[in-house]
């Protein structure tokens, strides 16, 4: 089910939002942010929507409403779900006028929530993508910025036809950014948590910082640093944060098995006891 929020109303269906000469469609001007609700659990969702005022601020936009419009919003759109529903909730700002610059003040906005089940706490599999990040001189790497999602697909769909569900990528130096679309964690052989150092090339998301400060209540510093590609080969673990999943274990790393191990599973733990799911 989709349920969207537009020009202040709520409609079902995939919503149409855009016209042939919109700034967005034509030239790629739109961000968004993903947040979820949980069994009417709402994890950091003010984190997400003051980071889409942020994404729009980078791209030349304007989000229309502040943060405690659109929060309410959300509240009211989750009402309309089942109480156990699973959603995703997704803020959408995006250019309309406009020939190459977007004119800021005339941005859209669109918010649709729809039902996305929390996967399971099974694992997924991974390859090394030859794919890079852009570096910022290259392009709008410190927003949430759609047009940098072509990148993220082409990471996963060349991934999946290597037999694998995504890719790791690094950097435009050959340092490890991220998963396609999913921040990286790795333990060591030493034992050490490890997460690559936001560098510009990713953004540093905030499943990420949540995993780093719930781990730390644990006891457990997370480095955060430089990671070559090959201390993947040798990783104890490897797990990712991201929005759609939280936290995910990697089982299976090129020809590589993995365990889910217990700092995988501690912070899984730990972060469905903070958004009050466990």
């Amino acid at each position: 089910m989709y349920l969207t929020y537009f020009k202040g109303g709520w409609s079902e269906g995939n919503t149409p939002l855009f016209g042939a000469m919109d700034h967005s469609v034509w030239l790629g001007s739109s961000v968004f942010d993903g947040a979820r609700a949980i069994r009417g659990r709402l994890p950091d969702l003010r984190l997400h929507l003051q980071r889409v005022i942020h994404s729009a601020e980078r791209v030349g936009l304007v989000c229309p409403l502040t943060v405690d419009e659109m929060e309410a919003l959300v509240v009211e759109g989750v009402a309309k779900f089942p109480p156990d529903a699973e959603l995703y909730v997704r803020p959408l700002v995006f250019g309309t006028d406009g020939l190459l610059v977007p004119v800021a003040e005339k941005s859209g906005f669109a918010l649709t929530l729809f039902d996305a089940a929390l996967p399971k706490f099974h694992g997924f599999s991974a390859c090394l993508s030859g794919l890079r990040r852009p570096d910022p001189s290259m392009a709008p790497t410190d927003a949430k910025a759609s047009a940098l999602y072509a990148n993220s697909t082409k990471v996963i769909r060349e991934a999946q036809q290597r037999g694998f569900d995504t890719a790791v990528v690094c950097d435009s130096l050959g340092n490890v950014a991220e998963f396609a679309s999913a921040n990286l964690f790795l333990v060591t052989p030493e034992g050490a948590v490890v997460t690559p150092v936001a560098n510009g090339t990713f953004l540093s998301g905030i499943t990420r910082a949540r995993v780093i400060a719930l781990l730390a209540q644990e006891g457990i510093t997370v480095q955060e640093r430089t990671v070559r590609p090959e201390e993947l080969a040798t990783a104890t673990e490897i797990f990712n944060t991201g929005n759609y999943g939280k936290v995910s274990p990697c089982i299976r790393y090129e020809a590589r098995a993995l365990p889910i191990g217990p700092i995988a599973s501690l912070a899984h733990t730990r972060y469905m006891a903070f958004a009050g799911l466990d």
